[in-house]
């Protein structure tokens, strides 16, 4: 389908310099800087793992499931409150098993008090944040999974600051632990009538800080401590969405786990040429080989994969590319996708904008009218850069960061 003569706005870095190779290509970062590691912490180790260390600690490794008790099903780290544990050799024990990972530095508060986005202060001084969203009937919260990002995106916020580490998997997890016991305390802004819904977070999104499969294997940790019925949070494979910008190998390693998250492609262009100076790592794995490797997902666990496409006025968001769009998806057949518009929440500075709303809903009227389930996808903290894309470290946070506490 030729393009349409509509002005067509090009990608271009919006008041920092993007990262470049020696040849001039946009720098990814796969791997993780050198960085002191954060302490073991009981959410890192398997169950068979925990009981080694509560033996290694001078205790008997049944003491390791009660612990977990306390952390998993009653989000505590206090000793006090942990009176089934011997008094004697207690605090050691959740010293040594329950180390401080997260200290908020601070929080912010927009819809009501229905949304929340924390700046938390890791072991080494790293900042990372998260966002805690109260919906009829479930609570989100938006875990990050890396300090920063590699992927060097730049339309995205994250992307801008570059990747400072991998967090580990007990980092991960310890932020809906902390969510979950300032939900239990009140701090989330109330239910509404008739909502009859737990007050504990029902569902992840792994759209936070950071590329989650270039943190393969301790998001995999994080994942199967959330699901775990018995010693970890309990939570349903179902509600939990892992994104990806597109890195097709660790896609196709996903769907031999046999988790059945929900799998979200940030494709954000269907045509290479676009995407390749807006998604970096298309250079690696071009927009076919993605959207094989996301079918495979749909094929072998039978869970639809959602489609992010942030629309951009006058850069990704012409008819052409909705219909070239429809037809990508299409030539894989029908009922196994979701599309998720998004309109771009735009950061500080930045050259683009959100498309017009007569034009995300001509966008949007293609895609369903081709037959793909397309919706609008509603963002939450645009007010306090929480929404998707906005999450950075600034120069503000860090000077928060290093008030005493």
């Amino acid at each position: 389908m030729e393009p349409s003569p509509i002005r067509q706005v090009k990608p271009k870095a919006e008041g920092w310099e993007q990262r470049k190779d020696a040849q001039g290509r946009p720098l990814l970062q796969f791997s993780s800087p050198k960085r002191g590691k954060p302490p073991v912490h009981l959410a890192d180790l398997t169950p068979e793992e925990r009981i080694a260390k509560a033996k290694e600690l001078g205790l008997p490794g049944f003491r390791a499931k009660q612990l977990a008790k306390h952390y998993f099903d009653r989000w505590t780290r206090d000793p006090e409150k942990m009176t089934d544990l011997p008094k004697e050799g207690r605090a050691e024990l959740v010293a040594g098993m329950l180390p401080n990972l997260l200290t908020e530095v601070r929080r912010m508060q927009t819809d009501g008090g229905e949304t929340i986005k924390f700046l938390w202060k890791l072991h080494d001084g790293a900042l990372v944040e998260s966002v805690l969203m109260r919906y009829p009937g479930r609570i989100t919260l938006c875990v990050s999974s890396q300090a920063g990002c590699g992927m060097n995106c730049p339309f995205c916020a994250t992307g801008q600051n570059g990747l400072t580490r991998n967090m580990s998997a007990a980092e991960i997890v310890d932020q809906i632990v902390r969510a979950n016991e300032i939900i239990a305390a009140g701090e989330l802004g109330g239910k509404r009538e008739g909502d009859n819904s737990a007050e504990r977070v029902s569902n992840i999104v792994f759209m936070g800080m950071g590329e989650p499969l270039a943190n393969y294997a301790r998001v995999m940790q994080a994942i199967r401590v959330m699901i775990d019925k018995q010693q970890g949070l309990g939570m349903s494979a179902r509600g939990i969405t892992v994104s990806t910008v597109g890195l097709a190998p660790a896609i196709r390693k996903l769907t031999e786990e046999d988790i059945p998250v929900t799998f979200a492609l940030s494709l954000h262009a269907p045509d290479d040429t676009l995407r390749d100076e807006m998604i970096p790592v298309n250079s690696r794995w071009k927009v076919d080989e993605v959207l094989d490797a996301a079918r495979a997902y749909f094929d072998k666990t039978g869970r639809r994969v959602s489609i992010e496409y942030a629309l951009i006025k006058n850069m990704n968001d012409h008819p052409w590319r909705a219909e070239l769009l429809a037809d990508r998806l299409l030539e894989r057949g029908k009922g196994w996708v979701h599309v998720n518009p998004i309109p771009l929440n735009p950061t500080p500075g930045s050259v683009w904008d959100a498309s017009t709303i007569p034009a995300q809903r001509e966008f949007v009227r293609i895609l369903n009218d081709r037959g793909i389930p397309t919706t609008i996808r509603d963002t939450r903290g645009k007010e306090i850069d929480g929404a998707c894309g906005q999450l950075v470290v600034t120069e503000e946070d860090e000077r928060a960061a290093a008030l005493p506490a």
